[in-house]
């Protein structure tokens, strides 16, 4: 190195051998999302456009945002026809397994979405519609472990932006260049023919009128707003869909192999002291059973619900703690010698065996403690995810098998999702209420604070109720059941409702005295009657 003047200035470092003895820095490489995911080559055409537009005014003229309804179920269809219309050729190209599994998806997403369409529990359909989007992003990425997963439900909203550009190119199509100024200016004419005509016709006759104010909704700002809100979602969805199945990302840098680095004394002697502390608390488990109210009396000084109640939190935070250690030593774990591959199995499905026990056990907690105080749907819903925990246990087993295990991410979100459709089913709220009226019947005990928050569902089994619990419940459902519904917004636990609703008679609905001489039933410690 040499200092020489540079400009006036002594000093200036030069470095023998550099081109003008200044150091040039070397450029940067290709981002990630260059050399993996690159997107589709620049296209024309008005496949891509129409399938936006079509999949903008279908979510738009369909779904009720205030509402659960077969609205959503529409809705979503229309998006995947649109994507689908758009894609068949480059999906077409991927492997005949994979579009399967791709199909699978999108008919599980809208499988999810038709429940809104049958049950009117706000949170069963919230679940319905989250666990459905995850779907939907894993038939349009692709994931298949536990890292191409989560890039999956991170990727497709991304895609939704990075694809705008991609789908505005089809407008500046040399052959048309004026394909966007005729597509807006059709839109505009059709839905001034239709509002013109319409109002016309609907002012000529009356049965007219009403049948074109059932399907159309009254228009407003509030309408508008949720018109352009549903139509910029539906849009971005298409885009995303479409431009990342054009061109998929390559998933196996996001799926690459882990490098085992655990040694056997570096994870067995934890794994075996877990081992035998739940083999412990299973033996315990097995005595509590067998033994019954008169053991938990003896030993633990608290009532079989109180026992029940006191662990079942506990015992699912072990759950799914477990679940993470597996994982972890299952990913990192060395099995290149046969012994590594033997303790690996024993010991992995050793404990694998007895978190199944444990989530039985705690199964048994809360279904005790509901049947001594009460059934809810809540409560139903971590009952069936704590099962889905015990099914990921067994798929373990099954995978220590061959020591194979690529398999279990994807499994279990086909499980939650058959989870779900399995509540839908079952209706939980309705479920609760029949047996609470159960218990009732039997202690004479019934909490109505509860009862009268549930939704429609409920409301066949709470017309079975007596006076004033049954005056007080219905008094809640029948103020929401009121506001009748468009065709879209068709649901059909409301449907339902207002079916047991007419059968009881007005005077099966009450009002707030009657739901203070209900509270005195089963009034919990920390609620005041109102």
């Amino acid at each position: 190195m040499h200092l020489v003047a540079v400009g006036g200035r002594p000093g200036v470092p030069t470095y023998p051998g550099l081109a003008g003895g200044f150091y040039r820095p070397k450029p940067p490489g290709p981002s990630f999302l260059q050399r993996y995911w690159p997107g589709p080559k620049p296209a024309r055409g008005r496949a891509v456009p129409a399938a936006v537009g079509v999949g903008a005014l279908g979510l738009a003229f369909f779904v009720p945002l205030s509402r659960t309804g077969i609205g959503w179920f529409l809705g979503w269809l229309a998006v995947t026809v649109a994507v689908v219309f758009a894609v068949r050729r480059a999906v077409a190209e991927l492997p005949r397994s994979e579009r399967w599994v791709r199909a699978g998806w999108a008919g599980a997403a809208l499988a999810l979405l038709a429940v809104p369409a049958f049950r009117n529990a706000w949170w069963l359909v919230t679940f319905c519609v989250l666990v459905a989007l995850g779907c939907a992003a894993l038939g349009v990425v692709g994931g298949r472990r536990i890292r191409s997963i989560l890039f999956s439900l991170v990727a497709a909203p991304t895609a939704a932006f990075r694809g705008l550009p991609w789908v505005r190119a089809h407008f500046r199509s040399p052959a048309d260049p004026g394909l966007l100024r005729r597509v807006v200016g059709s839109a505009t004419a059709t839905i001034a023919a239709l509002v013109v005509f319409g109002t016309l016709l609907a002012s000529a006759d009356s049965a007219f009128s009403v049948l074109l104010g059932a399907i159309v909704p009254e228009v407003g700002v509030g309408t508008v707003l949720r018109w352009v809100f549903l139509a910029t979602v539906g849009a971005l969805c298409v885009v995303a869909a479409v431009w990342t199945l054009s061109a998929p990302p390559d998933l196996s840098a996001v799926d690459r192999p882990t490098r085992r680095s655990l040694g056997m004394t570096e994870w067995a002697p934890a794994i075996s002291a877990l081992t035998l502390l739940f083999g412990g608390f299973v033996a315990v488990q097995f005595t509590v059973l067998f033994g019954g109210e008169r053991h938990v009396l003896r030993t633990a000084g608290l009532d079989y619900a109180e026992y029940a109640r006191s662990g079942f939190w506990q015992l699912l935070a072990v759950t799914l703690l477990t679940l993470a250690v597996l994982g972890g030593v299952g990913r990192w774990a060395r099995r290149e010698s046969r012994a590594e591959r033997i303790v690996l199995r024993v010991l992995l499905g050793a404990l694998s065996a007895l978190s199944v026990v444990i989530v039985i056990s705690a199964l048994s907690r809360m279904y005790t403690y509901q049947k001594v105080y009460s059934f809810t749907g809540e409560r139903l819903f971590v009952m069936a995810f704590e099962l889905l925990l015990g099914s990921v246990f067994l798929m373990i087993l099954a995978a220590g098998l061959r020591l194979r295990g690529a398999w279990i991410p994807r499994g279990t979100v086909a499980l939650a999702v058959a989870m779900l459709l399995g509540l839908a089913v079952l209706n939980p709220e309705g479920y609760a209420a029949g047996r609470n009226i159960d218990r009732y019947r039997e202690t004479g005990k019934i909490d109505a604070w509860y009862l009268r928050a549930l939704s429609a569902d409920a409301t066949p089994a709470l017309a079975g109720l007596p006076d004033p619990v049954r005056r007080c419940t219905l008094s809640w459902i029948a103020e929401d059941l009121d506001e009748p519904d468009p065709w879209y917004t068709w649901n059909l636990g409301r449907l339902r409702a207002r079916q047991a609703l007419d059968r009881a008679g007005p005077d099966a609905v009450g009002g707030p005295t009657d739901c203070r001489a209900a509270d005195q039933y089963d009034l919990p410690r920390n609620r005041q009657p109102r």
